[in-house]
């Protein structure tokens, strides 16, 4: 079946089964794959796996600290739970689903949080029509994907965690603390969690609107913060391998443009740290100039230029789709990357073409 978006547990299928075949290695309880087969799932290696007698080539997935990969696996083998935090845009949730599909082969089993997350979403809710007309009992109980996580020792993912008001959060210290949910309604309602069992978290740590985790709360997590990527040519590796399989998925049939994807990459890092490779200061707008922002724009531009001109992706449409992100939280913003084209493209654009031809789209900036 199509899908807009696999799963991490089909995107990366070939690779998973190959590691199951071939895994030798030490598996915590109900673990699919071992903590070194699951970081190098996560980080690529060099010598591919084997199935049916084809070699597959591990991939690396996740570009940023490796030893911070390693912790993370690690934490999840143990007592408490997972707390991926950054910036909007650090590829947490693609982190989260990862590992989720490497370790209970499934990223589905997965809690939303919103403000409106309440404690019966967390843990279970009930079919009223089963419960008016023969009470409590377990098949009138709804599980939650927390109840699922427990009860088939799989782990259940979080995200957003902060956006939750504080009283849903603190809904899991007990169930973290101790491993066991309390269902009160039921006749010796008592669910134990299944070995394999642990949550992993997302919260950011810019946006508007999220809620402070308690300390008891954050005291059951091991935090691992997720930091953007400092490196133009990793940072264009990226936005070159996401961008593909979104055109792909999206039915747009054009080859990612390295030349394009570069100077976007280039320019989301400089606008992002307000440093120029030059050494010149710039000013950083208040806009989230992530990775995952510069696929966005870059595959928004592509299938403007696809279906409005059916050809690949222009510098035109790159800077018409690029002002709607730098614009998303303040239109002063603009400024800055008005400010950058007039002074740091304009520069570049005296001996290099790509810039003089990135130059010459100012005019959509005003």
């Amino acid at each position: 079946m199509d899908m807009i978006k696999p799963p991490a547990e089909a995107l990366h299928e070939r690779e998973l089964l190959a590691l199951r075949a071939e895994e030798q290695g030490k598996r915590p309880p109900n673990w699919l794959l071992s903590p070194a087969s699951v970081r190098d799932f996560i980080i690529g290696r060099e010598r591919p796996a084997v199935l049916d007698g084809e070699p597959v080539e591990i991939t690396r997935k996740f570009y940023g600290n490796d030893v911070l990969i390693e912790r993370a696996v690690v934490t999840l083998a143990g007592n408490r739970g997972l707390m991926l935090v950054g910036e909007p845009g650090t590829a947490k949730t693609m982190l989260s689903e990862l590992l989720s599909a490497a370790i209970s082969g499934t990223s589905l089993n997965t809690i939303q949080g919103t403000a409106g997350t309440t404690e019966d979403a967390i843990k279970y809710s009930w079919n009223y029509a089963m419960l008016l007309d023969k009470g409590p009992s377990e098949a009138a109980l709804v599980p939650s994907p927390l109840y699922q996580g427990m009860k088939n020792g799989i782990l259940t993912r979080f995200e957003e965690i902060t956006r939750c008001p504080s009283e849903a959060q603190d809904s899991l210290i007990s169930i973290l603390s101790d491993k066991v949910m309390n269902i009160p309604e039921l006749a010796n309602g008592v669910l134990f969690a299944s070995p394999g069992f642990n949550v992993i978290a997302t919260a950011n740590i810019r946006d508007k609107g999220v809620n402070e985790m308690s300390s008891a709360l954050k005291r059951r997590f091991n935090f691992e913060t997720i930091r953007p990527i400092d490196n133009v040519k990793m940072e264009a590796r990226i936005i070159e391998a996401q961008a593909g399989n979104l055109l792909i998925h999206s039915g747009v049939d054009a080859e990612v443009d390295r030349d394009v994807v570069e100077l976007l990459a280039t320019t989301f890092m400089e606008l992002r740290t307000g440093i120029t490779r030059e050494g010149y200061k710039i000013d950083v707008p208040q806009a989230v100039m992530s990775t995952a922002e510069a696929v966005s724009v870059y595959v928004q531009s592509a299938m403007t230029s696809y279906y409005y001109e059916g050809g690949g992706v222009s510098l035109e449409r790159l800077v018409q789709n690029m002002l709607g992100t730098i614009a998303k939280e303040s239109e002063k913003d603009l400024g800055a990357l008005k400010t950058y084209f007039s002074k740091v493209v304009k520069e570049r654009a005296k001996t290099d073409e790509r810039w003089d031809a990135y130059y010459k789209e100012k005019k959509w900036i005003g």
